[in-house]
């Protein structure tokens, strides 16, 4: 029964051979001629197999380039920045060398040496193969950033803004010693062509001067930055301006200018007092030598519009001649830190005489450079603890105390010391001195 069981489904297998229309004869006749071969167990050369594992399935291009790509719109929001960069992990190390190092003639050793043939075997280890690997490692890695001191950071740690970028080139024999130039502004800008499509361009806005009243200012465009900033600071170089100065530390006078929406109020400030204004205007008082300003900005906050106004202020300065020659007066200065002593700092060819002063013509000097326009100064509100009991029983407290420390210091400056005009009529009323302090008298002048 066995063997008839086998025979039929021998029968079946050659018949259905037969039925299948797109085998060739000669795999027929094989079939047909001998049908016990197909019960014989068939070993392929070559095993067809799917490839289940991720890291199999994909090449090492396609893994790289999903660690090491960003999408256009990604890169044109600057997620292009810190992106890793494509790496030989497979750097320092050698064919034929290993862990454990064996000879093999032919891969890492020749096949001869001399008339000896080399056979295979087992060499020493090298004690120091995992150092040296790392070594070599480490130094395929990205080089550290060179940490900057926070006077030259800038504005920020990232961001160009505030660097110092050197001197412009020089124009043939012609050089710029002494200046230094600031990069003020850098951003991404685009604009749309016929063949090319969105072209981004590095807009770089930068300032140069040497700190002695000559500064310039410039703008360079160009698809890589380091172009961009080379043609932004020879620009700058080629359009110097000189920035007359009072005394070297500040502005000739208080005024005020404005470029497009952008308005800036300018003062006038005594030597120690400092830059107190936007970060861009410090910057390019630096490169004019201004060491004291106070600048108010109102309006835009646009950085360009910021400096061009700023220039056109300077530059529309009037001389203090100049100024007595319009008014035909003595320009006279009072400051207090010299206690309003008067100093003739300029006069004109023609004086005129008292009587041609009308009375009601305003002399002072910031109303006539502002054109009899005063800026408004924004109130200044009391402290809230001003409205709570606990200030007005302060006050009550504190009321016999009032003016004590100018007064101490009026009668010191008038009598020589805490004496007042009722001193000669009341003698008792002299301030004692103590037994310590009389002693360390008597001490110095033994």
């Amino acid at each position: 029964m066995a063997s008839i069981r086998i025979l039929r489904v021998c029968g079946l297998l050659r018949n259905s051979t037969r039925n299948i229309p797109f085998i060739n004869s000669d795999a027929r006749n094989l079939f047909t001629t001998n049908p016990s071969y197909l019960l014989k167990t068939h070993m392929p050369l070559i095993c067809n197999t799917r490839n289940s594992t991720f890291f199999v399935n994909k090449s090492a291009d396609e893994l790289w380039k999903g660690v090491t790509s960003v999408s256009n719109a990604g890169r044109r929001r600057g997620r292009a920045k810190g992106l890793a960069r494509k790496r030989d992990l497979n750097r320092g190390q050698l064919i034929g060398v290993g862990k454990i190092p064996i000879q093999f003639p032919g891969l890492n050793t020749p096949v001869f040496r001399g008339k000896e043939l080399l056979k295979q075997e087992k060499m020493a280890i090298d004690p120091e193969r995992q150092e040296k690997l790392a070594k070599i490692r480490q130094s395929y890695q990205k080089s550290k950033r060179i940490k900057l001191s926070p006077l030259e950071r800038g504005w920020t740690s990232v961001h160009l803004g505030g660097r110092k970028i050197g001197p412009p080139d020089p124009v043939g024999e012609d050089t710029f010693e002494g200046f230094e130039t600031w990069a003020l502004e850098n951003k991404m800008v685009n604009c749309m062509s016929g063949n090319l499509g969105r072209k981004s361009r590095q807009s770089i806005f930068v300032v140069t001067g040497n700190g002695n009243g000559l500064a310039g200012f410039g703008l360079g465009k160009a698809p890589a930055m380091k172009t961009a900033l080379k043609i932004a600071k020879n620009r700058a170089g080629q359009r110097l301006m000189y920035i007359p100065r009072y005394k070297e530390h500040t502005v000739l006078h208080d005024f005020f200018t404005q470029f497009g929406t952008t308005q800036l109020f300018i003062k006038k400030m005594h030597e120690g007092y400092g830059l107190v204004c936007h970060r861009a205007i410090a910057v390019c008082c630096k490169a004019i030598g201004i060491k004291d300003l106070h600048c108010k900005v109102e309006g835009s906050k646009n950085l360009q519009h910021i400096i061009k106004a700023f220039f056109i202020g300077l530059l529309q300065q009037k001389s203090y001649q100049k100024l007595a020659d319009e008014k035909r007066l003595h320009l006279v200065e009072l400051k207090p830190e010299n206690g309003n002593y008067p100093v003739v700092i300029a006069s004109p060819l023609q004086v005129r005489k008292p009587e041609e002063v009308p009375s009601h013509e305003n002399l002072d000097l910031v109303h006539h450079v502002l054109n009899d326009r005063i800026p408004v100064q924004r109130k200044k509100y009391p402290p809230f603890y001003t409205k709570l009991p606990s200030w007005q029983t302060k006050l009550v407290k504190l009321e016999r105390l009032r003016h004590f420390d100018e007064t101490r210091l009026r009668l010191v400056a008038e009598y020589g010391a805490l004496h007042s005009f009722l001193t000669e009529k009341y003698p008792e009323a002299k301030v004692r001195q103590s037994k310590s302090k009389s002693n360390k008298d008597e001490e110095t002048e033994e």
